[in-house]
């Protein structure tokens, strides 16, 4: 069966138009496969970031109280970035099981942090480094797990096995 002059240049128009929005998208630090930016990590990175330094210096528990977690569009929303509003529209468009479980692994994140930073606010800076440090060891595998999927190579048996323990 031959394709008609017309399906052919739709089908071309089709490629091109897909090439230019991957191109767009990892332009502005989008995975055009997976539809989100690595840039949302960076807000958890400041979080285990001030964690780190609690240890080494405990009057930085302030800064880590402080912090406010926040979800992919009120971090890109609240951002300076040019493109904040292709990055949101990017992610609303992600494939339904992807955007769930990603939400599902940063959802984790922001518990964790929640609740640590909740539970660091009326103890001794001898308590808050162990909450750091215990803190610390439950984010990095989750991070891990949202950059993987965020750059398209998570595996559900490491999801699972991240989320459950």
């Amino acid at each position: 069966m031959a394709l008609s002059r017309s399906e052919i240049s739709t089908n071309l128009s089709d490629a091109a138009i897909q090439a230019a929005r991957c191109q767009l998208l990892q332009d502005n630090n989008i995975n055009p496969h997976t539809g989100l930016a690595t840039d949302y990590l960076n807000h958890f990175n400041e979080a285990i970031m001030l964690l780190e330094m609690i240890p080494d210096m405990p009057e930085c528990a302030e800064d880590f109280l402080n912090w406010r977690p926040l979800t992919y569009r009120e971090h890109f929303e609240a951002s300076r970035l040019k493109a904040k509003d292709l990055m949101i529209l990017a992610y609303e468009q992600a494939e339904a099981a992807l955007k769930n479980e990603f939400d599902r692994v940063v959802g984790s994140m922001r518990t964790i942090l929640t609740a640590v930073s909740e539970a660091m606010r009326t103890r001794p800076d001898a308590v808050r480094i162990r909450l750091a440090l215990e803190a610390i060891g439950w984010l990095q595998p989750l991070l891990a797990m949202a950059s993987a999927l965020i750059h398209g190579g998570a595996d559900r048996t490491d999801i699972d096995r991240i989320m459950d323990s």
